[in-house]
């Protein structure tokens, strides 16, 4: 092993996803499963790089239509008007809540559209086993991790809207299909992260070690 940087996988040792335990592969076995919640075992997530990309490819269709089409329509007496995720913003800039647009513009328009581009990188980066920035695309896989919740914040605030504001016949709220497309958007990209087994980008840097 001299010369050799000393991984759990060059080891043998397995990592739990379920209930964290780490444990040795057993010699000769095809197979492992975890010794205290039988979880199968891998060194890396079975087809990780293959799940991601089928993920990320059916958020970035669903992506178009999420912000073509209206996720809300309100309705008065006096007529009806459908708002898009960006139409919603620019109203709400327009009438002086530039705080609350600028909120739902970076947590529905933003933050999905970079998830879709940085699992992409990494995603592109991996297949092509780029050696350089490790830790930062390690970092930056972190990052999309954590902040992909948070792009459900604009539906929480139309579902909330639709239940609270139902005085019919003065006024009423509906969803729109808009609504249902940007949610298969932020749970296709949440799988997707999941998907991904960020260890694949440190894979590339150890075979200089070899």
């Amino acid at each position: 092993m001299s010369g050799q940087t000393m991984t759990a996988a060059r080891c043998g040792l397995l990592h739990c996803s379920v209930c964290g335990l780490l444990s040795r592969h057993g010699m000769g076995a095809e197979k492992s499963d975890c010794p205290r919640c039988g979880e199968p075992l891998h060194f890396r997530k079975p087809d990780s790089i293959k799940r991601t990309w089928a993920l990320l490819a059916a958020a970035c269709i669903f992506y178009i239509p999420a912000n073509l089409f209206p996720v809300m329509t309100t309705s008065t007496v006096t007529g009806s008007e459908s708002d898009t995720i960006l139409g919603g913003v620019i109203l709400l800039w327009e009438t002086g809540s530039w705080p609350l647009a600028l909120i739902v513009f970076i947590a529905s328009f933003l933050v999905p559209f970079g998830k879709l581009i940085g699992l992409s990188f990494l995603l592109i980066s991996v297949q092509y086993r780029v050696k350089w920035l490790t830790r930062w695309r390690t970092k930056l896989y972190r990052v999309i991790d954590f902040i992909g919740r948070w792009s459900m914040l604009d539906m929480f605030v139309v579902t909330l809207v639709v239940g609270m504001i139902q005085l019919q016949p003065l006024m009423w709220v509906t969803p729109e299909p808009g609504a249902v497309f940007f949610g298969a958007v932020v749970v296709l990209t949440m799988l997707a992260a999941q998907s991904f087994d960020p260890r694949l980008i440190w894979d590339a840097a150890e075979d200089d070690n070899d």
